[in-house]
């Protein structure tokens, strides 16, 4: 018997349950060694997006719909969590005006465009980083190629193809290669990793510390989940950046979504305030029956209709009135509020 039954078995399906254990290596330093790289790049780029945030304004100023279209974009793209970013955001017409353009490059195949200007590029949706050739120049100035994955295709071909090696150096030098590929990829990987839980985790929102531990929230309930941990490095990512002990990275040792768990039981039933708009797909999904059981005393609620504004502004003005207007009475009051 499953409680909040909508919740569980609806809203959170596709969350998958992963049973991992510790890795039998070492813990990874190279995230405290790229700490200062990743700071001085985000560094950057958040006064980069403060420029592009503040030349949008000034084009839309000016009814140049497209050049503000593009520094939107640009902005979304270097720091989309940035204060500033989500602010404008706010604004009616600004979000379409950075999704027109970006529908406009994507279709001409022109992104790189939209990302050369900024020291890197992030993908919200699909939480993919990616250093441009101005960060990478900014972070190894003499080697930019650093932070460049080397084709090992290529690189062993090369070595097959060169004539004064003996079949023992060409195997010697191929293992080289293999090496430096490793290498320059985990590097790489653990930088993107360490980028990721500056601009896409914040403190008290994804995750909050406890104990000097990192300890990540669910982002349906806001509850703290004990004993979980990000995959592919990403918590030793958050704990180098937040300057606690970084502990041994974990592997993957079994997984399945709470839809595919719970329909490996027999019989399966639960509970909520809110099943019948959700009977279609408990029905579909579960094979689950919805039966509306009347309330033991009459329903005292006073349901009003539904108040519509204009903007955001004028909605949390009129939240605000009320709110104050229920505290002067000494009624308690519970506000849900979206991240901002």
């Amino acid at each position: 018997m499953v409680d909040e039954v909508d919740s569980v078995l609806i809203d959170e399906a596709r969350t998958p349950l992963i049973i991992s254990g510790a890795v039998d290596t070492p813990v990874d330093e190279t995230f405290t060694t790229l700490k200062p790289g990743v700071q001085k790049l985000v560094k950057k780029q958040s006064s980069l997006v403060s420029d592009l945030v503040r030349e949008a304004q000034k084009y839309i100023d000016d009814g140049d719909e497209d050049k503000a279209g593009l520094k939107l974009l640009q902005a979304q793209r270097g720091m989309p969590k940035n204060r500033q970013v989500l602010k404008i955001f706010q604004e009616p017409g600004m979000l379409k005006l950075a999704q027109d353009i970006e529908s406009i490059h994507t279709r001409d195949k022109k992104m790189h465009e939209v990302d050369d200007d900024l020291y890197f590029a992030v993908d919200e949706k699909s939480h993919v980083m990616d250093i441009t050739e101005k960060g990478r120049t900014l972070l190894a100035p003499d080697d930019p190629d650093t932070f460049v994955i080397p084709d090992l295709g290529e690189m062993l071909t090369e070595i097959d193809e060169k004539e004064d090696l003996s079949a023992v150096e060409k195997e010697a030098e191929k293992e080289k290669a293999h090496q430096l590929h490793a290498e320059r990829s985990g590097t790489i990987h653990n930088f993107n990793q360490l980028l990721k839980a500056y601009t896409l985790y914040e403190k008290d929102v994804e995750y909050v510390m406890q104990d000097n531990k990192v300890m990540i929230v669910d982002e349906f309930t806001g509850r703290v989940l004990p004993g979980r941990r990000y995959s592919d490095g990403l918590h030793q990512a958050l704990e180098a950046k937040e300057n606690v002990r970084i502990e041994r990275e974990t592997q993957t040792l079994a997984t399945i979504t709470i839809q595919n768990y719970f329909r490996l039981y027999d019989k399966l039933s639960g509970m909520t305030g809110t099943a019948e708009t959700e009977a279609e797909e408990l029905g579909s999904i579960y094979g689950l029956d919805v039966t509306v059981i009347p309330t033991h005393r009459p329903i005292s609620r006073d349901d009003r209709d539904d108040l519509v504004y204009k903007t955001k502004r004028e909605k949390y003005n009129a939240a605000i009135e009320e709110i104050t207007e229920c505290h002067h009475k000494g009624q308690p009051v519970l506000v849900g509020n979206p991240i901002c």
